[in-house]
C-alpha cells in the first residue's frame, strides 16, 4: 500500500497553499499579497480537481482566482495604495498572536486526530450534477444557499468601497 501519484500531487499543492497563505499574511507590499492569494485560490481549484470536482474546480478558477483577485488587483492599483505596510508589533501583541495560532493548530490537529479524517485516503465518487448544485446554490429553502450568497456579495461589496475610502483619505492627507 504504496502513496499513489494524486496523493503526492495533492500533498504539493498543499505545501504550496500554506506557503502561500503564509507569505500572503506577512509580506509588505499589497500587491504582492494579492499575487499571494491569487495562488492560494489557484491551488484551491487544483485541490478540487485532484478530488474529482470538476465543476467546483472551474469556478474556484473563475470567480475567485479570475475575478475577485482582478478587482483586488484594480483597486489596489486604481487608489494607488502599494505601500509599505510593515509596522512595528509591540511584544504582547505578537505573544498574543502567537498563543493563538497555537491554540487554533492545536484544535485542528486534535479535531482531525479523533475524528480519523488523517486516516481517509481522496474520495472517489460520482460528481454531483451541475444542476443539481445550480438548485442548491439559488434555492431559498433548507439547506440552499441564496441567502449567505447575497450576504456574502454584499459584505465584499462594503469591504471594497471601506477600502477605497480609506485610501482616499489617505491620498488627501498627503
Amino acid at each position: 500500500m504504496g502513496i499513489t501519484l494524486q496523493e503526492i500531487a495533492f500533498y504539493a499543492v498543499a505545501v504550496c497553499i500554506i506557503v502561500c497563505s503564509v507569505l500572503a499574511v506577512t509580506t509588505g507590499k499589497i500587491l504582492r499579497a494579492a499575487t499571494y492569494l491569487l495562488f492560494v485560490l489557484f491551488g484551491t481549484g487544483a485541490i478540487y480537481g485532484i478530488l474529482g470536482y470538476t465543476f467546483l474546480s472551474a469556478v474556484q478558477l473563475m470567480v475567485y482566482a479570475g475575478g475577485i483577485v482582478v478587482l483586488y488587483v484594480f483597486s489596489i492599483l486604481l487608489t494607488q495604495s502599494d505601500k509599505d505596510m510593515k509596522y512595528h508589533i509591540r511584544r504582547g501583541k505578537l505573544v498574543s498572536v502567537l498563543l493563538t495560532t497555537l491554540i487554533g493548530a492545536g484544535l485542528v490537529l486534535f479535531l482531525l486526530v479523533t475524528n480519523g479524517f488523517a486516516l481517509n485516503l481522496i474520495p472517489q465518487g460520482d460528481e454531483l450534477p451541475v444542476e443539481q448544485i445550480g438548485q442548491a446554490l439559488i434555492g431559498t429553502d433548507k439547506y440552499q444557499f441564496v441567502l449567505p450568497f447575497e450576504v456574502v456579495s454584499f459584505l465584499l461589496l462594503a469591504c471594497m468601497i471601506g477600502a477605497i475610502l480609506i485610501a482616499r483619505k489617505e491620498e488627501k492627507k498627503d
